[in-house]
């Protein structure tokens, strides 16, 4: 029974060293594909999309009337049409002298920096030149990256107007929150809709009140004023063939057909009269839709769906990326200066595969040193401790893989460093027991596991409290480091006292 416990305890080691290192392989139509997760690289590692903002130095035409109004026109004028209705053409830069100053570089950048983060890219740098007001942005390069650089330089201009007098009836400085939210359809149909939550501050909350209460839809009158109308017109078109009885057929026809004409001219009128008032949403002067409420606002939020409902899962992930994309740039604020893209390039890392593969085998030479040591020091139980040290390893790699660590320079060191704290404390155990005057007692085994277990995390306490702190710092090189030592040596705790441990217990059994 010994021996089918160790055996047993040897194969899933061999197992999990298999996963590990050399993955699983399933076929996907016409390759094998390894279906273990890959490690999840910091920039310095994998290589990052470099993107350059430049101040836009471009200007814009503007009609302006003869009092110096911006007039808004449907389509291009020629010179003459200007000219007929008085108005004038000016050329005025995109980004005035008076935006370009160093508070407004700042505030650009942090603008940035929050839409990076609400769209959840953890790990990127960003920097600016206060004399140019160039933006020199790095993001990690994945299937999000272009959406992430196409959201840098919008403006997020938001605007609420009049769909006739193109008055500005809200703007930026009325929004409180922008998130995103789902909710299922009707039961009339199936599927999930995506909202575009806009939530108003307190003074935006009291216009967008009284705009939801001037721009409603028009009442339905036009059918109860048209049945009025005709239940009169047959009230006198009787009250006349009664008091006129001795007229001629064709003369009462003629008067009834008047009389119906009439109605259905007011009718028409009428209707004409509840013409419904819109208002047009605009960002970054682009209509997003024109509308008009159907009942008052009161609760200061705005929900817009984003598409229609739809199960389809390719569909709703592009309705929340679209949603999340704007709700990201209007929940930041809107850029005070305008940037162009002037470069947006893939630039790979200066550590190549090669350099980490020399790093690896260095590594595994040392550690085989180490483990022939562990064989000729402790015999049988330095043999087993060293392969219940590869798998420890081997679970090691795969828990970093899978638990979405971003593995850095910085992490590398931590996984080394946790290796070393493995050999120290395994070592620790096999001397101890070693000390004893009989080490191949299961007591004698069990004492030197609690003492060993009990001095090595005492001395470890302040490089715990350590790593926790490291884990929570928002610089990506400092947490990776955390990371990846938090799980190291819950690992060593948790690992050694299930496998390790009990292999030495196993065989001190009688």
């Amino acid at each position: 029974m010994k021996k089918i416990k160790i055996i047993t305890m040897i194969v899933l080691i061999i197992l999990i060293t298999m996963v590990s290192f050399f993955g699983v392989y399933t076929q996907v139509q016409n390759r094998m594909e390894n279906r273990v997760r890959d490690y999840a690289l910091d920039m310095d590692l994998d290589g990052a999309r470099y993107v350059r903002l430049s101040v836009n130095k471009e200007s814009t035409d503007v009609i302006k009337d003869a009092n110096g109004n911006e007039v808004e026109t449907d389509e291009e004028m020629t010179d003459e049409q200007l000219a007929e209705n008085g108005y004038t053409k000016e050329s005025v830069p995109n980004n005035s002298e008076d935006l370009l100053t160093v508070e407004n570089y700042e505030k650009s950048k942090k603008i940035i920096s929050e839409r990076l983060e609400s769209q959840g890219v953890g790990e990127y740098e960003i920097s600016v030149d206060n004399e140019t007001g160039d933006i020199l942005v790095q993001i990690p390069e994945n299937e999000n990256t272009d959406t992430f650089v196409s959201n840098m330089n919008t403006v997020g201009k938001f605007e609420i107007i009049d769909a006739d007098t193109k008055e500005v009836l809200m703007d930026n400085s009325d929004i409180k929150l922008v998130n995103v939210m789902y909710g299922s359809a009707s039961s009339t149909s199936s599927g999930t809709t995506v909202y575009l939550n806009v939530e108003f501050n307190k003074e935006g909350s009291k216009k967008l009140a009284e705009i939801s209460k001037t721009y409603v839809k028009g009442d339905e009158d036009t059918t109860n004023t048209t049945s009025e109308d005709t239940n009169t017109t047959t009230e006198n078109t009787t009250n006349t063939e009664a008091e006129n009885t001795t007229a001629d057929n064709t003369t009462t026809e003629e008067n009834t057909t008047d009389d119906t004409t009439s109605t259905e001219t007011d009718a028409t009128e009428d209707s004409t009269e509840s013409t419904t008032k819109e208002i047009t949403m605009k960002i970054d002067d682009e209509e997003i839709m024109t509308t008009s409420f159907d009942e008052p606002i009161e609760n200061g939020k705005l929900q817009l769906s984003m598409g229609s409902a739809t199960t389809d899962v390719d569909t709703l992930q592009d309705n929340i990326s679209q949603a999340s994309s704007i709700a990201s740039v209007l929940d930041s604020g809107n850029l005070p200066i305008q940037y162009d893209i002037e470069s947006n390039e893939y630039i790979l890392s200066d550590i190549t595969n090669t350099h980490i593969a020399y790093l690896a085998l260095a590594v595994g030479i040392v550690l085989l040193i180490g483990f022939i040591i562990f064989i000729i020091r402790y015999k049988v139980n330095g043999l087993l401790s060293a392969i219940a040290f590869i798998g420890l390893i081997s679970l090691y790699l795969l828990v970093i893989r899978y638990t979405n660590v971003s593995v850095s320079i910085q992490g590398i060191v931590g996984i080394i460093v946790t290796i070393i704290l493995n050999y120290i404390f395994i070592n620790k155990i096999l001397s101890t027991i070693k000390k004893s005057e009989d080490s191949k007692k299961l007591a004698t085994v069990k004492e030197g596991i609690k003492e060993s277990y009990k001095e090595f995390f005492m001395k470890l306490i302040p490089i715990c409290i350590s790593v926790i702190v490291f884990c929570f710092i928002s610089w990506t090189t400092i947490s990776s480091f955390g990371m990846v030592m938090f799980w190291g040596i819950a690992l060593i705790a948790l690992y050694n006292y299930l496998i390790t441990a009990t292999m030495l217990k196993v065989r001190a059994e009688k």
